[in-house]
């Protein structure tokens, strides 16, 4: 027999001190609460609690072997989860709190539910250094798994609409805090001895890394096909068909622009990339909700921040 998933009246809550306190009671409860971060909204649950975690994969619909990112208050909470290296350490001192998350290996003693690693023998653990996502940490005392606040697969929420849009009715609260200030998901990267492996792309570049650190920095997977959110081929992706490298856009197009040119929504008319890639999903979202049949999307300069505007690209039209 299958059992429906439950249907909630899901309230959306300006971000403070009473919906704060709300929010945390309800992740003590076992219940996921959709909160800003400063890449993107994520769908919060106690990363300790099976039935929290199945409750986050439920609403979104997303496949069990992908594994989720667990968001920590501080350093300590993390070194309580996993193992850090030297070279771990390192880049959670230049890049904590922030847009970084790391691929460590999990202590046996960790209290992580096993459907947050799916399987293996890491963790992906982030600082986030958005206040409202720290906050709901330390209200609530527990690390909090949480991927992005959306259908699993769809375009990912910048903003609270977003994800009402998208999980209206399978969650019970959404945490208001406007629009988020990177607008891409974090950069994830596994530490090692004399390497680090770029797993996603994001706003900390490999170029960063490398000067944080003095190591080489090498994109790819290891031994195991998904060992870390956002690696599926079809990811981020519109209702409609994408189609990358437009100059123009066709008659049933909706066109979205970099730089000067004629279209229907611009990234960034100056061609900033940072701009762009705030900018992005929100685009996405506004293109899939037109009329057009299509959407098409200008050249992204590859370099910077770019690289990860193109992986978003190349998967929402995957």
């Amino acid at each position: 027999m299958t059992i429906a998933n439950p249907v909630y009246s899901t309230k959306s809550c300006r971000y403070g001190a009473e919906a704060l306190r709300e929010a945390a009671l309800l992740i003590r409860a076992g219940e996921p609460v959709a909160v800003p971060t400063e890449t993107v909204y994520g769908l919060a649950a106690d990363a300790t609690d099976n039935h929290a975690v199945a409750a986050i994969y439920s609403a979104k619909g997303r496949p069990s072997f992908n594994p989720l990112i667990v968001h920590v208050a501080d350093r300590d909470m993390a070194r309580g989860l996993a193992h850090f290296s030297p070279v771990a350490e390192m880049l959670a001192d230049h890049f904590w709190p922030g847009p970084l998350t790391l691929v460590l290996p999990v202590k046996a003693e960790s209290s992580l539910s096993h459907l947050v690693t799916a399987g293996l023998p890491t963790v992906a653990l982030r600082l986030p250094a958005h206040p409202a996502m720290r906050a709901l940490i330390r209200e609530s005392g527990r690390p909090l798994a949480a991927p992005s606040a959306n259908r699993s697969g769809g375009i990912s929420p910048t903003r609270a609409e977003h994800v009402l849009a998208s999980l209206d009715g399978k969650v019970r609260m959404v945490l208001d805090e406007g629009p988020t200030s990177e607008g891409l998901e974090s950069t994830i990267a596994a530490p090692e001895a004399t390497k680090i492996r770029l797993l996603r792309p994001g706003p900390i570049t490999d170029t960063m890394l490398a000067e944080a650190t003095g190591l080489p920095v090498a994109a790819g997977k290891g031994d195991v096909a998904i060992e870390a959110p956002g690696q599926l081929e079809s990811h981020y992706a519109p209702s409609k068909p994408v189609r990358l490298n437009a100059l123009r856009a066709e008659a049933d197009e909706y066109l979205i622009g970099f730089g000067l040119m004629p279209c229907h929504i611009n990234l960034s008319p100056e061609a900033d990339l940072q701009e762009a890639g705030a900018n992005l999903f929100a685009a996405l979202h506004i293109a899939d909700a037109s009329a057009s049949a299509r959407i098409a999307v200008a050249p992204i300069p590859p370099e910077g921040i770019g690289a990860a505007i193109n992986d978003r690209l190349k998967r929402a039209a995957a």
